[in-house]
């Protein structure tokens, strides 16, 4: 039996399509702007098709995403792949463009640097490697820039990356942004969410148990406050690339926010950079990847989020989960959805988060290649996005 809940969220994959809604015109170009809505509607990885779409609710959009079609090493005769990344700021968007720019580069240059004959596809160990190259480098950053923008220490971001490669999916995640797996269970020919990734949140036990086990002589080490689990009663996620003001004790002093320091020095970083990696064979059965800022998943479940990209077309589907996470955000406030679109970004915050959605099908006959013969493509989420309110 379909709840009328998802008819209602799915009924719109089923109307008619129109011309602005749900054509393919953007090609392999680098996505169209309205308003605060970004969308790529449709685009061809090595291992399938993929839509990507991002909506601002942030003075300035503190999400940033990439998807990377082919080499994924310095060496022309390293391997090929899809490369996929979320990048959930906060503080600012300084971390998450930083990471935007650098990660993949790093990846790529650290396999090159290390390529053999009988390591010649990507390894765990080689992307956090790369998390923690990047680290150093925003870290690096931050030091040269303190004397002139402080507050620059307090940006962080979450890092989620997805890599497909000779038919295995690596996935490293440091913070709460999250995949999910759409797998279509043939017994009962219905598809089923499988959620591939773990949050670095302080709302969950084993993380606040991961927190006191590294800090056994902080008993502050995490709070609750206000009814929410807090890191030193500042932060909820435990994991970022950036968030320099709890890594280094030499950034947690003025100038830098008194919001932001804290009252005792601590003598090893609070948040940890190095990402939690797994890595997997991909099977037929494996239908799509849902990549996604925290943003979404305040809004929608795993298996509704797989629900709506299972049943309507793959041209647009990205936009049509943004979408359906902002008319529960409206519903939640007991308002429509035509009434949140008219608020513009910054006052938006209220409402919903940035929202960030990467969504890679999987086609069963590519996701074992480890050569590519088609374009490459280079594809970052969000850029161009202006003021306007029209979503």
């Amino acid at each position: 039996m379909v709840s009328a809940t998802f008819m209602k969220i799915v009924s719109p994959c089923w109307k008619p399509s129109t011309e602005g809604e749900n054509s393919n015109s953007d090609g392999e170009d680098n996505g169209r702007v309205d308003g605060l809505l970004w969308y790529k509607d449709s685009g061809h990885h090595v291992s399938g098709e993929f839509s990507m779409a991002v909506v601002q609710a942030n003075n300035q959009l503190e999400d940033c995403s990439q998807l990377e079609s082919g080499p994924l090493s310095s060496l022309e005769s390293g391997p090929q792949g899809t490369f996929v990344g979320i990048y959930d700021g906060h503080g600012g968007p300084e971390a998450a463009r930083f990471v935007n720019d650098r990660l993949f580069d790093n990846i790529k240059t650290i396999h090159g640097a290390e390529f053999t004959s009988e390591s010649c596809g990507i390894s765990a160990d080689v992307i956090t490697r790369a998390f923690l190259e990047t680290e150093e480098e925003f870290l690096s950053l931050v030091r040269n820039q303190w004397l002139n923008k402080p507050q620059i220490a307090s940006a962080g971001s979450c890092c989620l990356v997805g890599i497909i490669c000779s038919g295995l999916l690596y996935i490293a995640n440091a913070g709460d942004s999250r995949v999910v797996l759409g797998r279509m269970e043939n017994d009962v020919k219905e598809v089923k969410a499988v959620q591939l990734s773990s949050e670095h949140n302080a709302s969950m036990e084993f993380v606040r148990e991961e927190l006191r086990a590294l800090h056994p002589d902080d008993p502050q080490i995490v709070v609750l406050k206000h009814k929410v689990w807090r890191v030193k009663g500042i932060i909820q996620i435990s994991r970022s690339i950036g968030d320099a003001y709890l890594k280094k004790v030499e950034f947690n002093r003025e100038p830098l926010l008194p919001k932001f320091r804290l009252p005792e020095p601590f003598h090893k970083p609070i948040l940890l950079a190095e990402p939690t990696v797994s890595v997997q064979r991909l099977y037929p059965e494996d239908q799509f990847l849902i990549f996604a800022s925290d943003g979404l998943w305040e809004h929608l479940s795993n298996q509704e989020a797989v629900d709506i990209v299972h049943n309507c077309p793959r041209n647009g589907v990205a936009r049509k989960l943004v979408k359906a996470a902002l008319h529960e955000a409206a519903k939640k406030r007991e308002m429509r959805y035509s009434d949140l679109k008219k608020i513009d970004r910054g006052v938006r915050r209220h409402f919903h988060d940035d929202i960030t959605v990467i969504i890679l099908f999987l086609d069963s006959y590519l996701i074992s290649r480890s050569s590519w013969d088609g374009p490459l493509i280079s594809v970052r989420g969000g850029a161009g996005i202006c003021g306007s309110a029209n979503t």
